[in-house]
């Protein structure tokens, strides 16, 4: 047996990635090793396309299976995939693929999904024993192997802002979360300081495979025997169960990488806006709560999910810019970016679906519903800190004569809003919900519920 992790040039140059994801998939290669010392072996990690790489690996070994999980990716995967399939069955090579967190190929609706899911997460989990399995190709073989490839340095500069890779650090996640932090997770699931330490924060290790969501929800039911509060415990596996339906109804239908799920979306235009977007990239717009996490999601890599909808919902509703502009953005900035997450959310908060309900954020209401002593606005956005509190949510309401006593200039030491949130929101609302009379848009919305309602 031989453990293999190819860094693809395609994906390594695909805009939807970044050096935070790869130097995380490092650290989880790195964590691998650590475990694998005592047999002798280590995963052989190097940079190749696939077909060229397992072509060398035929010359040099015969090769009966091939061992995978079912990879719910972007449009590049899926055809690398279909090639793959084609070359393992032109070299009589068995190639086996895994079932991934629940989610299904092959479906046409949703009808027994919940009931499938539930069963897949209740059924019995892999327990490796080295004892047992212990014919790895041993280092010696693994060297003689890199000769001839680029192998890929492990080496990765650890940073205080992003969660570590690994294994062993997804566990202790897990474990600190359930043992303490769980308790308030209901509660400030909303909030995006209080969530950082209330929220589980296992979704890049779920999203980068270094724990299954399996492994979680039968550790969470367990957990839920003793807990001190099981409500909160029931909240959070509820989400996991929404996690795998998004990521299968992007299974059932990937166009969605690139357009409007409800082909009658593909009517609205918008006119692009270089300025708008990249105020948004930067975290100046003038509306201090969307600056904050913005800052805060390119920096660490992580913020809560009403604050993702906000920062997505700002710039498709209230800048008017298609969510296609923001989606390869987001995707290289979230550290856990998961393909079948991703693309099913930006059409729903952007409200292209025609099924669900529209919801543009009110980012000045939510701040100060969220952050009403505005720690998280001065953390990430300092320049508002000599301002009371009741400024650093709306600066723009300071008068002339208030800028001068706080020392403060509107327009040099922070932007004025770029839009009027109140006027653009009318917009966007009046033109969406206009679209969704649309005969084009009601037959896709009846076609989608057909399709992806779970039943």
């Amino acid at each position: 047996m031989l453990l293999l992790y190819v860094f693809e040039p395609t994906l390594l140059d695909d805009p939807h990635y970044s050096k935070r994801h790869w130097n995380f998939v490092k650290e989880s290669i790195s964590d691998i090793n650590q475990e694998l010392n005592n047999l002798n072996t280590r995963v052989l990690t190097v940079e190749s396309e696939i077909l060229p790489l397992f072509s060398y690996l035929l010359s040099q070994k015969k090769i009966v299976s091939i061992f995978s999980h079912q990879e719910t990716g972007i449009l590049k995967t899926f055809k690398r995939d279909k090639t793959f399939k084609r070359f393992c069955r032109n070299n009589s090579i068995s190639w086996t693929e895994s079932i991934n967190n629940g989610v299904f190929r092959g479906r046409t609706n949703r009808a027994n999904w919940k009931e499938d899911w539930e069963s897949y997460m209740k059924s019995s989990q892999f327990v490796f024993n080295s004892m047992i399995f212990n014919n790895f190709i041993d280092i010696d073989e693994i060297e003689t192997l890199e000769n001839n490839l680029i192998k890929v340095s492990l080496q990765t500069h650890k940073s205080d802002f992003f969660q570590y890779g690994g294994r062993s650090t997804g566990v202790k996640y897990q474990k600190s979360f359930f043992n303490e932090r769980y308790v308030n997770y209901s509660k400030h699931i909303s909030k995006p300081n209080e969530a950082r330490i209330s929220c589980s924060r296992l979704s890049p290790y779920i999203a980068w495979g270094n724990i299954s969501v399996r492994e979680v929800f039968q550790y969470a039911k367990e957990y839920r025997k003793t807990a001190k509060n099981k409500i909160a415990i029931d909240a959070f596996t509820s989400r996991l169960r929404w996690q795998a339906h998004f990521i299968q109804k992007f299974e059932m239908e990937c166009i969605m990488e690139t357009e409007s799920l409800n082909k009658g979306f593909h009517k609205l235009k918008k006119e692009i806006s270089e300025k708008y977007q990249e105020a948004w990239r930067d975290g100046v717009t003038g509306i201090p709560f969307i600056d904050a996490s913005m800052r805060c999601l390119s920096q660490t890599g992580y913020i809560n999910f009403r604050m993702r909808a906000m920062l997505v919902s700002f710039f498709i509703h209230n800048l008017w810019q298609p969510w296609q502009d923001a989606s390869k953005y987001l995707s290289k900035i979230f550290l856990d970016f998961e393909p079948g997450i991703h693309f099913p959310q930006l059409q729903m908060q952007a409200g292209e679906t025609g099924i669900n309900t529209i919801r543009i954020y009110n980012p000045i209401k939510n701040g100060l519903e969220h952050d009403s002593d505005a720690k998280f606005i001065t953390k990430w956005v300092p320049e508002l800190e000599q301002l009371p509190v009741r400024f650093r949510h709306e600066p723009n309401k300071l008068t002339n004569l208030e800028q001068k006593l706080y020392n403060f200039t509107l327009g040099v030491d922070y932007p004025k809003p770029i839009v009027n949130i109140s006027s653009t929101r009318k917009k966007a609302s009046d033109v969406i919900w206009n679209m969704r009379k649309d005969k084009d848009v009601i037959e896709e919305s009846i076609r989608i519920l057909n399709k992806h309602v779970i039943k």
